[in-house]
């Protein structure tokens, strides 16, 4: 067989532990061959390729991003989009595809597979929003470099007296924030799942201010106060219908500034670093066994499945149960995070 490897939406560390891995074993366990689709589903729509073979992959395991490049094309909003994919496999000669990515990536990929076309999925995103796995590949060097930036704010905001916010990614889901906040003792952690009531956190942190600590303040790109609206740039929508976030730590600043004007604020916007770098070893790891996970899903013509981490094992998966549902933060997690903040 042939086996077309993609990695689409947002980079993450970890996506170039699954190439490697599922071409090492395809080429070792079953003699496939692989070829590179470049830049996501742009890839197999224009027959952007680039050769993937043991060379290529062998050293690619300690680098962050991805060797394929990526993009939020989406076929299904375009044009002839799928047939462009179906034209671009038959003449290549591509027997399947192995697409690595998120929820957009991989709706995708269900799309395609409810359409005939041979395709298994590898869950990537630093969200952790994925609902058919306990976590996904990315997330857990995200969490750290989050963890290691607060590390770092808490002493500088210390040494000023300043409340010192940090936002993290998270447009629907605040995972990233959630243990990101718990790991770095933060007085307030503000999620996408739980509208902020500006009251009840100016009052939380002016009483840490009071007690002579520097307020530090998690907030995710998607959390929004109560009766406000999301904060974004007010860019075009993007392929998958996503608006760009922008802002949500600014604006708090701004509540911060007029409850508590003689507190001095900072905001560090950590964005896209929470994707670069290297991968933590728990996500080389992870991404390790998926990439095996789904290249022998595809010998044993198990498609329409996504690799997923149930426990400590990891398993194939309906695509459509992968994607058929946002995984959110739940109600039990906040509450055990108010009991160690403030």
């Amino acid at each position: 067989m042939r086996i077309g490897v993609l990695t689409g939406g947002g980079d993450c560390p970890g996506l170039n532990a699954v190439i490697r891995a599922a071409v090492l074993k395809g080429i070792d366990a079953y003699g496939f061959e692989f070829i590179g689709f470049r830049d996501g589903w742009k890839g197999p729509i224009e027959g952007l390729t680039t050769p993937l073979d043991r060379s290529v992959v062998e050293h690619i395991l300690p680098i962050g991003g991805t060797i394929l490049g990526s993009s939020r094309t989406n076929p299904v909003k375009m044009d002839g989009g799928i047939d462009a994919i179906r034209a671009t496999m038959e003449r290549l000669g591509v027997d399947a595809l192995l697409a690595i990515g998120g929820e957009d990536t991989l709706g995708v990929a269900t799309h395609l597979h409810s359409l005939g076309i041979k395709v298994v999925g590898a869950p990537k995103t630093i969200d952790n929003d994925l609902s058919a796995t306990d976590y996904t590949f990315g997330f857990d060097t995200a969490v750290q470099i989050a963890v290691d930036a607060c590390d770092r704010l808490a002493t500088t905001g210390a040494s000023h007296h300043r409340a010192m916010i940090v936002e993290v990614m998270g447009r629907h889901a605040g995972w990233i924030a959630l243990h990101t906040g718990m790991a770095a003792s933060a007085h307030v952690t503000l999620l996408p799942e739980q509208e902020y009531d500006v009251e009840e956190v100016a009052a939380t942190v002016a009483a840490v201010a009071a007690r002579g600590e520097a307020p530090l303040i998690v907030i995710s790109e998607g959390a929004i106060a109560a009766g406000g609206d999301l904060v974004h740039t007010g860019a075009e929508l993007d392929a998958f219908g996503h608006v760009q976030l922008k802002g949500a730590g600014q604006a708090l600043e701004k509540i911060l500034n007029e409850k508590l004007p003689d507190l001095a604020t900072r905001v560090t916007v950590l964005g896209h670093l929470l994707r670069g770098g290297t991968p933590t070893a728990y996500d080389r790891i992870l991404g390790t066994r998926s990439g095996l996970s789904a290249v022998t899903a595809i010998a044993e013509g198990n498609f329409g499945t996504m690799a997923a981490l149930r426990g400590t094992e990891v398993v194939q998966v309906p695509l459509a149960e992968a994607t058929g549902e946002l995984k959110t933060v739940g109600k039990d997690r906040i509450d055990e995070l108010a009991h160690v903040s403030g």
